[in-house]
This record gives C-alpha cells, sequence and structure tokens, in this order.
C-alpha cells in the first residue's frame, strides 16, 4: 500500500498559461509483514491492494487529465501527447506493481478522455472554456495533494 507522497514533485508545463501543475513523484512503501506459512489448508489469496488516502483526488486529477488531454488535442491539433504521458508518469510513480490503483487510474483518464469526446466533435468556445478551468482545477487539487500528503 502506498502510505505517502515523497517531497519530489514533477512540474508539467501548461502550453498556453505556462502554469505549472505540480503532481507527485514518488511514494514510500510500507514494509509488509512476513506472512504466515502456506500449508495445504491455508488457501493462497492475493493481498488486496489498500486504497492510499490520496487515491480519490488522485483519481479526480487522473480523469482532468483525460479531459484536458482529448480538449487539447481537439482545439490544438499540433500538440504532442503531453497530457497522456504525464498520466503514464502518475501511474508509474502512484500505482507501480499495483495492477487494480492502475487500472482505477487508467479508467479515470479514460472516462475523462470520452466524456469530452462525447460532448465535443470539434473545437467551441466552450470546449476551450471547459479546458482551461479542467486546468485550472487540477493545478489546484494538484497543489492541494502536495500540500496536505507531501512529507
Amino acid at each position: 500500500m502506498t502510505a505517502c507522497i515523497q517531497n519530489s514533485t514533477f512540474a508539467m508545463a501548461v502550453l498556453s498559461l505556462g502554469l505549472a501543475l505540480a503532481t507527485p513523484v514518488g511514494a514510500a512503501r510500507k514494509p509488509k509483514a512476513d506472512p504466515a506459512p502456506v500449508t495445504a489448508s491455508t488457501p493462497q489469496v492475493a493481498p488486496a491492494e489498500q486504497p492510499a488516502p490520496y487515491d480519490r483526488p488522485l483519481l479526480r486529477l487522473s480523469e482532468i487529465l483525460g479531459s484536458v488531454h482529448y480538449l487539447r488535442s481537439l482545439c490544438n491539433s499540433g500538440e504532442q501527447d503531453q497530457w497522456r504521458q504525464a498520466m503514464q508518469q502518475l501511474i508509474e510513480v502512484e500505482a507501480g506493481k499495483e495492477p487494480l490503483r492502475r487500472q482505477k487510474f487508467t479508467a479515470a483518464f479514460n472516462h475523462g478522455y470520452r466524456s469530452f469526446a462525447a460532448l465535443h466533435a470539434t473545437c467551441t468556445a466552450s470546449a476551450v472554456q471547459a479546458e482551461a478551468r479542467y486546468r485550472a482545477e487540477g493545478a489546484t487539487l494538484a497543489t492541494e495533494i502536495t500540500a496536505r500528503f507531501g512529507n
């Protein structure tokens, strides 16, 4: 289980405003207790992954990254996969080898992407406004996560 976010953060440049979006970079792991020996009568069950205390805001941040990724690619056709890459970094750092957490973060990113893909086929004023709002919410959320859960 992920216990807390380490001190370091990485910054993503927000293209239109130059706003830095700080997100957690690393996670300290609690040492696992030695398991009881497995015998013929003891069923072998994979340990349940426990959510980190900051998983809920990280899931929201993942959804925001998916939304911004779609909207930026829709309205800025020359945009690189910066937001998808940021999400991949977040997954690698925060979920590591925890497949259930990886799936949850991926699903949240995809939900954000698909939600706007269902609403916007072309770049409109409302799409531009939504992208700006989501970027601002993401920046605020990232700051709150690191302030509250950082060491």
